[in-house]
């Protein structure tokens, strides 16, 4: 197992951390690598119903490891371009993708900088919390290339267009109140892993079935016409209404108490 991430699972959270804090959690292969791995791994945790994604030490991620453009090796492979396993995303874009795809709820803590791909990463998640001191950038175009870990699903009702393609052509850094005024985080609070905890807390006491549900419904709506999504959100909600998660949640409701869900 890689030791470019720590991450601990306790009372249905997943906490993953990255964990190279002397070189501000900068992305090599072996990140990239492990980031795509520990998603998979996650997704097929049937125990786990939210994930806290955080950088050990005083930053986030400060983007691609410069190595990598100085000894490429693997990152000018066109293998490492092309879709992976069952995925659409690639090698590199897995690294953010894999939140995405991920069946339950991200919510990432922004300390310190979440630069080029570090941002990427962020935005792939469900919720972003950042602290105030926090700094932002879509920082590819300084090393002459496009940002591209899933950038192009991710923000897609995120920000605006202009707003989008002014921060990726400037590579500028943006502070945390301008990224919560642009919708790049959600958040700003002194403590964004205190706060990413707390709302993971409270999501693991409502109903993993609608919580997953929910995140379908979200990811999937953004390709459909006004039909596709209304049937969308039937089909998913006919899978969860009657079933024993949803039955738990109405009788805890009613006998006010903490509701007992099944994984």
């Amino acid at each position: 197992m890689s030791t470019r991430l720590q991450t601990s699972i306790e009372n249905h959270v997943a906490e993953v951390r990255l964990n190279r804090p002397e070189k501000h959690n900068a992305l090599d292969m072996e990140m990239f690598d492990a980031l795509a791995a520990e998603g998979a791994r996650l997704s097929a945790e049937r125990s786990v119903r939210a994930v806290v994604l955080s950088g050990a030490g005083d930053n986030f991620c400060a983007g691609i490891d410069l190595s990598i453009f100085t000894e490429p090796g693997d990152a000018i492979d066109p293998a490492s371009m092309a879709p992976q396993g069952d995925s659409p995303a690639n090698r590199f874009q897995r690294a953010a993708f894999a939140w995405r795809e991920i069946p339950v709820p991200v919510i990432c803590a922004i300390r310190g900088v979440a630069f080029g791909g570090g941002a990427q990463i962020a935005l792939g998640a469900d919720v972003r919390y950042a602290a105030a001191d926090a700094k932002l950038s879509i920082m590819e175009i300084r090393w002459g290339l496009i940002p591209d870990l899933a950038i192009s699903v991710t923000t897609s009702n995120l920000l605006r267009d202009d707003q989008l393609r002014e921060l990726a052509y400037t590579g500028r850094v943006v502070s945390a109140s301008e990224a919560l005024d642009l919708g790049l985080v959600t958040a700003v609070h002194d403590d964004p892993l205190q706060a990413a905890r707390e709302t993971a807390r409270l999501i693991v006491g409502r109903s993993p079935d609608a919580i997953r549900a929910m995140k379908t419904m979200f990811n999937e709506r953004r390709d459909l016409d006004a039909a596709q999504s209304l049937a969308l959100e039937a089909r998913l909600q006919s899978g969860i209404i009657g079933r024993p998660n949803q039955l738990e949640a109405v009788r805890a409701n009613v006998e006010r108490r903490e509701p007992e869900f099944e994984d």
